[in-house]
């Protein structure tokens, strides 16, 4: 039979590794979406062209995977920004599962409350 610190680190190490792969998912979405705006950086300096007409960017998630289909420099920007935005609310949903694994209810049920309110404010901020 398990003596109760046995125990104790046998529950805790699952919760480690979940912390370890939402730590290893943060970094990569940050390398990721460095490289991808690093790219359009230099895709912008050597041709010397945002692939949009003087004073206009894309302002829609549509139109920025349209313009990264076309390589265009400012999408693919944008698009490593739009990465870059995604990585913390991904964050935070992940947070959301690690806390049910460990059945720690109460941040579960905060942190869905902040992943609601970044949800809630991308939705506003798109209306206005």
């Amino acid at each position: 039979m398990a003596s109760a610190g046995e125990q104790k680190q046998t529950e805790a190490k699952p919760a480690f590794m979940v912390e370890d792969l939402i730590s290893l998912a943060l970094r990569i979405g940050v390398i990721i979406s460095s490289v991808i705006t690093a790219s359009g950086l230099v895709l912008l300096l050597i041709t010397g062209q945002s692939g949009y007409p003087a004073g206009t960017f894309p302002t829609t998630i549509t139109q920025v995977l349209a313009g990264l289909i076309q390589l265009k420099p400012f999408a693919i920007i944008e698009f490593g920004l739009l990465i870059l935005l995604a990585t913390p609310i991904f964050w935070v949903a992940a947070s959301i599962v690690a806390f049910l694994l460990r059945r720690d209810y109460s941040y579960a049920i905060i942190s869905t409350y902040v992943l609601l309110m970044l949800v809630l404010s991308l939705l506003l901020g798109k209306a206005a």
